[in-house]
């Protein structure tokens, strides 16, 4: 029996189009006996309130009706939702098995209601199938969730992989639909592994590619023989066909591609853009290493034909902030354009005085600068029918060292769940001025500004942050690694009263465990345990 991991890429909602991507992948599995897809393909993952719109429904079982129907391919393992009996909810999110014409539902049976998933919203759990036969072979058939039951996080009570093998199952076969994170796809196949040593049967997983929204899938599917061994593996964030051979074990020999943080970022902005429809991005360049590091990803991920880099410098900008910027374009290859916000601020600042006297230079000038960029970049983004791209990274983000409806203008965050110190880690990759990565890093809204005049250097600041939001520590559990309390407390305090922000925020590309918004991290904006003493 020949399997063949078809890794695709799927738009939410566009039946057609990833109707005929499972159609040419289907014709592309040379002797295929089985083609399994990903999770949820043929709507695409995660379809989120849609699954409530009737029409929506109707056109996904068009769509399959339409597969079952197609002449020539082999048989199908398609991610779909399909109705349900009138008890309880509605849908089952299904692995449907289309051939000779027919359609058999797998439903899956452990619904994830954590981190980014709200299945149990729309979704009723199924219960135990009976393994499927191809080619003679009994094929134990489970989607994503149903496979994470071995990760020690206490949800469940049981084990569909184990239940399977009780059945008969002779190979087990996970259709997936798993967010990237750091880390995770080693993490992946460490899980999948501990499987097939517990049960003793070869395992295949065939994971989404591409990304939705906040969300990047990597790919990366695999399979591993009864031993545990990786004998295929897919490529990393890109679609791909695998071909397995199954005679009582897999067949094959794989290294697992490299985990690469820069190439989940550049597949998310460039998804972003292509589903959105849009195909320019506009940049403001400070000549600081955030805004430098998105105009390198955003050049990757579109041709730095689609991105317009601009530099608006105020009465606080040093020289050499535009000269860099303007040498980083000319690397890049970006058109690069120059609008001083000099005039504009002083105007501003006269006609307030009416209001608000003659105060002393502090934060609302700070924001007053930050705010000016902010409407020139969306000026320009109306005009040329582009999308801005927002420069904050996850410490200024958690701490709100960023301006409302200034440099926090966007459609799109890609660093904002990267710390400064992964920032300029992943800046050194590019050809950014030495300058850049070298001087201290300042926002340049003030007098000789530099961030460490308002934050804790950012490696004790990154670590503090990790701590609470990844590894959710307790405050006294931080202190107890070796940070001053007061740190602690005010970043902690800081963190929490600045949510309010961060829920008015473009969406961030998820790229670790814990996220920013709808990554994963969901505070309130008003509560007292955080944003109060401890």
């Amino acid at each position: 029996m020949r399997l063949v991991l078809a890794q695709i890429n799927t738009r939410v909602g566009d039946f057609a189009g990833n109707r005929d991507a499972i159609v040419a992948a289907a014709r592309a599995a040379s002797g295929a006996s089985l083609v399994v897809y990903p999770e949820l393909a043929l709507c695409g993952y995660m379809p989120r309130d849609l699954l409530e719109e009737e029409s929506f429904l109707a056109a996904c079982g068009e769509a399959l009706d339409q597969l079952a129907q197609t002449p020539g391919l082999p048989p199908l393992l398609v991610g779909a939702p399909v109705r349900a009996d009138s008890l309880g909810k509605p849908l089952f999110n299904a692995a449907v098995l289309i051939r000779d014409g027919s359609c058999q539902a797998v439903a899956k049976q452990l619904l994830p209601s954590y981190d980014v998933f709200d299945e149990d919203r729309y979704f009723r759990a199924g219960g135990a199938s009976a393994p499927i036969e191809i080619d003679g072979v009994r094929v134990g058939v489970t989607i994503c969730e149903d496979a994470w039951a071995l990760d020690g996080n206490g949800l469940y009570d049981r084990d569909p992989v184990g239940e399977l093998v009780e059945l008969g199952a002779e190979l087990i076969v996970n259709l997936s639909a798993s967010p990237y994170a750091q880390g995770k796809p080693a993490w992946r196949r460490e899980l999948m592994t501990r499987h097939v040593q517990a049960h003793g049967v070869p395992f295949v997983y065939c994971n989404l590619v591409g990304a939705n929204d906040q969300l990047v899938f990597d790919g990366g599917s695999f399979a591993l023989n009864a031993s545990g061994e990786l004998c295929a593996c897919a490529k990393f964030c890109a679609t791909d066909l695998v071909h397995v051979d199954f005679d009582g074990d897999l067949a094959g020999a794989a290294v697992a591609p490299d985990d690469d943080v820069r190439d989940a970022l550049v597949l998310g902005i460039r998804d972003y853009f292509a589903k959105t429809g849009f195909r320019t991005a506009l940049v403001g360049m400070s000549g600081g290493v955030d805004s430098s590091l998105v105009a390198c990803l955003a050049a990757d991920a579109l041709g730095p034909e689609h991105v317009i880099g601009v530099a608006m410098p105020g009465p606080f900008n040093a020289d050499y902030s535009l000269e860099d910027a303007r040498l980083l374009a000319e690397r890049l290859g970006l058109s690069f354009h120059t609008i001083p916000i000099g005039r504009a601020f002083d105007v501003a600042r006269s006609e307030l005085r009416a209001v608000w006297g003659d105060p002393e230079f502090g934060l609302p000038e700070e924001n007053m600068q930050a705010r000016l960029r902010g409407m020139y970049l969306m000026a320009l983004a109306n005009r040329r029918h582009a999308l801005v791209l927002v420069p904050s990274n996850k410490s200024e983000f958690a701490m709100g060292y960023c301006t409302l409806y200034g440099d926090m203008v966007g459609a799109l965050a890609p660093i904002s769940d990267l710390y400064k110190t992964e920032v300029f880690a992943l800046a050194r990759r590019y050809p950014i001025p030495a300058r850049v990565l070298e001087r201290p890093p300042s926002a340049e809204l003030a007098p000789d500004q530099k961030d460490e005049d308002s934050l804790p250097p950012y490696p004790v600041l990154d670590a503090i942050l990790r701590h609470h939001i990844e590894g959710r520590l307790t405050p006294e559990q931080i202190v107890a690694r070796g940070f001053e309390r007061a740190v602690v407390t005010d970043v902690l305090k800081r963190v929490s009263i600045q949510e309010y922000k961060r829920q008015q925020a473009a969406p961030v590309l998820k790229v670790t465990a814990k996220a920013f918004g709808l990554g994963g991290r969901r505070f309130p904006i008003v509560e007292s345990f955080y944003g109060g003493a401890f």
